[in-house]
């Protein structure tokens, strides 16, 4: 099963993540099929970047969004 989800990039105590497709069963930080945005909840308000057409196209072909990506999809519209 595919998945829309965060992976994490950001430093240690400083977290900055991707937006990514990738499979259900690779680890948080492994091998990821497309990244399709950013999300960095550092700034004031945080920043989120999505790619809005790519992220319907991966959920109308199967993807499942994490349900913290889902609010992410939601507060970004």
């Amino acid at each position: 099963m595919v998945k829309i989800r965060l992976q994490r990039v950001g430093a240690k105590k400083a977290p900055f993540y991707h937006i990514v497709v990738a499979d259900s069963k690779s680890p948080r930080d492994g091998k990821i099929i497309e990244k399709i945005g950013t999300y960095n909840p550092m700034t004031e308000p945080s920043e989120i970047v999505l790619d809005k057409e790519k992220v319907a196209q991966w959920i109308k072909n199967g993807a499942k969004p994490t349900d913290t990506v889902k609010a992410l999809i939601e507060k970004a519209n």
